[in-house]
């Protein structure tokens, strides 16, 4: 799904409506904030040429040539599109981490860590659960 295909009304999906349209595993992640096992995740050793978006409501999210292989065991990226991309402080697991989630529709993406490479020094570490990939034309 690209931008122009976003349903503007996605934020007025009830949770009852995201557990119809969504796989269990999916709604999990994306919906309840799960997390996927390491080294489990379609994306994780996925190098293919296209952009990534928001498996609920299509927003872009990140482009391939900024996916590296952390070593985390999940899908890694050093930069991101920050207009779809919201922050917030997340405490959860007595750890202190920065959640990302997708500003258009609120689903939990992953973290953000300061352990990145070059350019940023920034890791989004994601769940490939969370991404629909879109190869490139």
């Amino acid at each position: 799904m690209s931008n122009d295909k976003i349903n503007n009304d996605v934020k007025a999906v009830t949770d009852e409506e995201w557990k119809q349209r969504l796989p269990e595993e999916v709604y999990q992640i994306v919906r309840n904030k799960g997390t996927e096992r390491p080294f489990t995740g379609k994306y994780e050793k996925f190098y293919e040429p296209g952009s990534y978006y928001c498996v609920c409501c299509g927003a872009h999210l990140f482009d391939s040539d900024t996916k590296y292989n952390s070593g985390s065991g999940w899908p890694s990226f050093y930069d991101a599109d920050k207009e779809n991309i919201k922050e917030l402080f997340d405490d959860s697991w007595m750890m202190r981490r920065t959640e990302i989630v997708c500003e258009q529709c609120d689903a939990h993406l992953g973290h953000v860590f300061p352990d990145g490479p070059k350019p940023t020094g920034v890791r989004y570490c994601v769940n490939s659960a969370s991404l629909d990939f879109k190869p490139k034309d």
